[in-house]
């Protein structure tokens, strides 16, 4: 009988042995939780926009060839059109970038650049490279612009007198930029067409 008990206490010990090892096995396996993700915020509601916008219409000015960037359609000589005037694909771009930096400078406290006299921008940025330049350092401040906002603080005004005589609000100013970007890109994307080319943001599945 003495036996018999020792041997039922030393097959409960095995059994909970290999439960507790079973366990910890099964614990280590579970996959480890995702974490949440972020809050909603008003900046990055305004900086994903702002994102959108800068793939596409920096997209467009690297897919234009530099010899094209003085196209215009007024070239083509298209029967009943007018275009006499109109911007050429570089003034597009820079005028685009140069209105970024009103825009959002406004909210950073950044200074318009060096040499911009109108709304096309320096006219000592001729290359497309620097032209590119010019526009994605136009995007930066949009994002840096987009961080700065919260909450509270979209609501209070900045003053753009080139825009308006008025106190404009933050919020108006951040996503106006955009959608004046919106704008020119459906011009650029004319003129990249016109030349042969799809644009980026057209192509594949995008």
């Amino acid at each position: 009988m003495k036996h018999l008990r020792v041997l039922c206490l030393f097959a409960l010990c095995f059994s909970l042995a290999s439960f507790a090892q079973d366990a910890g096995a099964s614990k280590a396996a579970a996959p480890a939780a995702k974490p949440a993700p972020p809050a909603p915020s008003v900046s990055g509601a305004i900086d994903g926009q702002i994102k959108i916008i800068e793939a596409e219409i920096t997209g467009a000015a690297e897919a234009m060839p530099e010899d094209k960037y003085n196209f215009t359609p007024a070239g083509l000589n298209i029967q009943g059109s007018d275009y006499k005037g109109v911007r050429t694909f570089a003034e597009e771009v820079k005028h685009v970038a140069t209105a970024n930096y009103m825009f959002w400078g406004s909210i950073t406290g950044d200074p318009m650049p060096p040499g911009v006299t109108g709304p096309n921008g320096p006219d000592s940025i001729k290359t497309k490279a620097d032209i590119i330049k010019y526009l994605k350092d136009s995007y930066a401040i949009g994002h840096k612009a987009a961080h700065m906002l919260t909450a509270e603080n979209v609501v209070t005004t900045v003053n753009i007198p080139m825009m308006s005589p008025n106190p404009i609000p933050k919020l108006f100013v951040a996503t106006f930029g955009v959608a004046h970007g919106f704008d020119h890109y459906g011009q650029m994307v004319e003129y990249l067409r016109m030349n042969g080319i799809v644009p980026p943001a057209s192509r594949g599945n995008n």
